[in-house]
């Protein structure tokens, strides 16, 4: 059983940090690819579409789309993904200044009605809504301002922060997203363990693309 003042202290920590923004991060150029990641086709479906159609389906009340290189062939791709109220797409004209940027700009989009967000990349194949559904239940019952899944010790993206952390995050630059806040602030981390590490795998290469199908 819970005292009435573990009751009252989960109901100001879930107020605090809902609703809940994704933001999902798909301007880059892909250099090290070679082609554009967003549009690449997997199993009759494109990979953003996927990462989108799962964001979506999760409990996140809003999600935003970032975009930057490529975005006009990109959008005209979604198709009826864009009729959903839900979705925010926003283009960052400033995507080649490194990951932080298309975070920041983001950000901006919601930080005035989401006093929290979770941040996620488009190129992660696994990823399901119930993973991101976990994570956000685990966030927002605790008294951490920073949550990040965790499997044998390493962590990984989804990476969810609340508002404490909206000025830290506009003073990132270049392309390292989130994780130079979660180096200086560990003791502000959850790390949520969760089955398998399967999420985590991302494709930065075309050695990547093969390893999906093999």
């Amino acid at each position: 059983m819970f005292s009435c003042r573990e009751v009252r202290l989960a109901r100001r920590l879930k107020m605090k940090k809902e609703p809940t923004a994704g933001i999902i991060l798909a301007a880059g150029t892909s250099s090290r690819f070679g082609r554009s990641k967003q549009l690449l086709q997997i199993d009759g479906q494109m990979l953003l579409a996927k990462t989108i159609s799962v964001t979506l389906a999760s409990q996140l009340e809003k999600v935003v789309l970032v975009l930057g290189h490529e975005s006009d062939r990109i959008v005209a791709s979604l198709g009826e993904q864009l009729n959903d109220p839900r979705l925010l797409v926003t283009v960052n004209d400033h995507y080649r200044n490194g990951m932080s940027s298309s975070l920041q700009h983001g950000l901006v989009q919601v930080a005035a009605s989401f006093p929290s967000i979770m941040v996620l990349l488009a190129d992660q194949p696994f990823l399901d809504h119930q993973i991101i559904d976990l994570l956000l239940e685990k966030f927002r019952s605790s008294d951490k301002d920073i949550c990040v899944p965790c499997f044998q010790g390493r962590q990984g993206v989804p990476v969810s922060f609340s508002s404490r952390f909206y000025s830290a995050i506009m003073s990132i630059r270049g392309d390292i997203g989130g994780r130079k806040i979660l180096r200086e602030n560990p003791q502000c981390v959850l790390s949520v363990e969760i089955g398998n590490d399967d999420c985590f795998f991302d494709i930065d290469t075309e050695e990547d693309l093969q390893r999906l199908f093999s």
